[in-house]
């Protein structure tokens, strides 16, 4: 979420600090220091007060001029989603995952300008309509009403 302006000045005041004597620092990105971004571009985006989407995305780190000597790595394994899990659930959870970061990353529905329609898998629906929201509440969180005055059911 961070603005492109901070890495950009991060990478000036390394270069100056680090360039100093004469050395060929000055000359390269960050000082010559190699520097490790961590984040999800799946996540918000930067606010720019009263900006348009354009003003939004231009705030991003990748439209800054760093993002050309970026190195891109992918995290490629779900860890945290197998850990605890029955092994008959693993691939279902699987298949969700993948179907969440296929979502996020525009490539359902077809064509996509920020505006697409997508189908929804049937097992993800809601289907009472006369009272969504505790279907909801009793699907993802099924105990709650057994065990809100049990302390020990949140720390877990």
């Amino acid at each position: 979420m961070t603005h492109k302006h901070a890495f950009e000045a991060l990478g000036r005041t390394l270069r100056d600090v680090l360039g100093q004597n004469g050395n060929m620092n000055c000359e390269r990105p960050f000082g010559g220091k190699f520097v490790v971004f961590g984040g999800d571009f799946g996540q918000t985006l930067h606010i720019v007060q009263g900006g348009t989407r354009q003003d939004i995305v231009n705030a991003s780190l990748s439209s800054s001029y760093l993002w050309g000597i970026c190195k891109l790595l992918k995290l490629i394994k779900t860890m945290r989603l197998t850990v605890g899990s029955d092994k008959s659930k693993i691939q279902e959870t699987k298949e969700f995952a993948n179907w969440l970061l296929d979502l996020g990353e525009g490539k359902l529905g077809g064509q996509n300008d920020g505006d697409a329609p997508f189908d929804i898998p049937g097992d993800l629906l809601i289907k009472d309509t006369s009272d969504p929201i505790s279907q909801l509440n009793n699907f993802i969180y099924p105990c709650i009403l057994r065990d809100y005055e049990n302390p020990d059911f949140f720390n877990e």
